[in-house]
Parts: structure tokens; sequence; C-alpha cells
């Protein structure tokens, strides 16, 4: 099976209240279906940094994230994946304000996921970063995650059966 690291974006949404605005509710739905017709289709994956961004907010929000998250596997949190990040940020396209999205992406690379799903579209799933961050990992000599929505991983049951 191929292996997907969920991002903290993704139990965010899953555990919220629906948005009154219209583009977040949308992306809420969206990662509900993705939930619950395709995630079983993969090996779900965290890290650290995602359990620690969970845990933060209200008690019950918090609870009802690290529930979503039970089972999954944790990455190991291995030198690489810190020494990959700090050159996102300083040879890279991540600004230092997004340490925490530039150590998503490399516990990605470093843990060999085929995909990172996020809707953290200002630092992770970026477009005009996508060839810095490529190339930055294979210079490391990590293969970089495909980096999508859930959206994106619908795959062509968004097409047909929406």
């Amino acid at each position: 099976m191929q292996k997907v690291y969920i991002e903290t974006t993704i139990p965010s949404y899953l555990a919220s209240r629906t948005s009154r605005d219209i583009i977040i509710a949308g992306h809420q739905q969206i990662t509900l279906e993705w939930w619950e017709k395709r995630r079983n289709e993969f090996d779900l994956y965290v890290s650290q940094f995602v359990l620690k961004e969970c845990q933060r907010g209200d008690q019950k929000m918090a609870e009802e994230r690290m529930k979503i998250l039970s089972g999954m596997s944790e990455l190991a949190l291995v030198p690489d994946v810190y020494l990959l990040a700090e050159r996102l940020i300083d040879d890279g396209p991540l600004p230092r304000k997004a340490e925490t999205d530039a150590l998503h992406i490399s516990a990605a690379a470093v843990g060999g996921m085929d995909f990172l799903l996020t809707w953290n579209c200002k630092h992770i799933a970026n477009a005009e970063m996508q060839q810095a961050i490529r190339k930055i990992s294979h210079g490391a000599g990590f293969e970089p995650p495909i980096i999508c929505t859930p959206w994106e991983l619908l795959g062509e049951r968004a097409y047909v059966e929406g």
C-alpha cells in the first residue's frame, strides 16, 4: 500500500464544526469524503509534530483530533529530518517562520512517504515551492512525497461521482 503522511490540517478539518466560510466548509467536506472513501486504501502516518499541534487549543477538540489520529504509525524523527528541514529554510523556499511546515515536509521525505496530505497551501501544498523542495530533497538524498490536498487524492472518483 502507498504511504500517506497526514499533516495537521487534516484531523483539524475532520474534528471541527462546519465553517461558515464557504471555502473552508468545502475543504472540510472534501476531507471528510476522502477520509470515508479512500483512507483505508493507504497506510497512514503522522509525526510528533502533528501530534503536538493536534494537542493544542480547546481540550475537547484536541481530544477529538487525537482520537482521529489513534492507530496511525508514527515516523521516527531521526537527525536527517532536522537537517533536511533546515536546508528547506536556509537554501529553499520556506521562510524561518514556517519551520514546522519544513519539518512536516522533511519528516515525510525522510520517512519515505508517497504522499503528504494537507490543506496548508501557503507553505506546503504550494506549486511555486515544489521545484525547490524536490531539488533540495534530492540533493540531500531523499525522494520528496507528492504533496497534495484531499481533493487531489480522491482520484478519478472526484470526477466520476462528484
